[in-house]
């Protein structure tokens, strides 16, 4: 099996960062959920969080890089107590026009985080909702019993608030992450049954559906080792690699942040602990620290495979 850096390298080509639109912080492995996808195994029992010295030297990093977009994720960011800080000072960065949490709504259905709604509104934060399948039993089955109930709840409510209606400017996209050992459908096609089914079912609209390839990392790569799958998984990565999608790829205008300011070229960098090569955190890096070419492993193929797949959902 070919590698994917002598796929790469076969191309002709090399993944370089010559600029950063888009800077994801990962705000923590604290999550209320425990489930089978997660690539950074996130989960009740962690206890690693992001600091406020941390977070202002992402905003400092932010401000210099002249980044666009702001993507905060985790485990479930609402649970990091310093969230409302770095988003308040995201707003406040001139060149910053978009602001995303990624949320896995459980926690906006709690009585404890529903004044969050409120707060997302008034800074104009946009939500990219987890949502692995628009029935009861393929999203229990992922994430955990009740959770399809809570999703409902949340997402009814952030339609309440405006979030997903038309006219609003109000964005909540949801995600859609395969149940198994296989690729994501055409984007389209799932965006269109999953707009279908809630709003007949549920009356519940959203914006955008995002269609993202599991890696294999983490909780995902343990239970495919745990039932067999993991070579056939890969073998349907390799063999659905997609050369065209090598301009295409998030962290080619994109650095992540790790919950210590450790800094990556992206989530799944982060977990594998491929760290970009400074010997420094975020707190003492400039954004010229960390373009160059980027770091690649095996688990790049699944952003490559088929149609491609990003945090943004399809590439094609």
């Amino acid at each position: 099996m070919r590698s994917f850096y002598e796929n790469i390298q076969v191309a002709g080509k090399k993944l370089v960062r010559n600029n950063i639109d888009t800077v994801q912080i990962n705000v923590g492995y604290v999550c209320n959920l425990k489930c089978r996808h997660c690539h950074v195994q996130a989960g009740p029992e962690r206890t690693e969080q992001m600091s406020v010295e941390t977070i202002e030297a992402c905003l400092k990093f932010i401000t210099k890089a002249k980044a666009s977009t702001v993507d905060i994720t985790g485990g479930s960011p609402e649970l990091n107590p310093h969230l409302s800080m770095l988003i308040e000072g995201a707003r406040k960065i001139p060149m910053v026009n978009r602001i995303i949490v990624r949320t896995n709504l459980t926690m906006l259905a709690d009585n404890s985080y529903k004044h969050l709604i409120d707060f997302f509104k008034v800074n104009n934060v946009q939500l990219v909702a987890s949502m692995p399948c628009y029935g009861e039993e393929n999203v229990n089955a992922q994430r955990g019993t009740g959770v399809f109930k809570h999703n409902i709840e949340a997402l009814k409510l952030l339609n309440c608030h405006g979030y997903g209606k038309a006219g609003t400017g109000l964005t909540l996209d949801l995600v859609y992450n395969p149940g198994g050992a296989f690729l994501p459908g055409p984007q389209a096609q799932l965006q269109a049954a999953y707009k279908e089914q809630l709003k007949d079912n549920y009356g519940i609209e959203f914006n955008k559906l995002f269609t993202i390839t599991n890696a294999p990392c983490g909780r995902f790569k343990e239970a495919l080792a745990t039932s067999g799958e993991l070579e056939a998984y890969m073998e349907l990565l390799v063999n659905s690699y997609n050369q065209d999608n090598l301009e295409k790829v998030m962290c080619l205008s994109q650095v992540n942040i790790g919950w210590d300011g450790t800094v990556y070229d992206c989530d799944f960098n982060q977990v594998q602990k491929m760290k970009i090569k400074v010997p420094k955190t975020i707190i003492d890096l400039t954004p010229e620290d960390v373009m160059g070419e980027i770091l690649v492993d095996e688990h790049c193929y699944c952003c490559t495979a088929g149609a491609g797949s990003s945090c943004q959902g399809s590439l094609g």
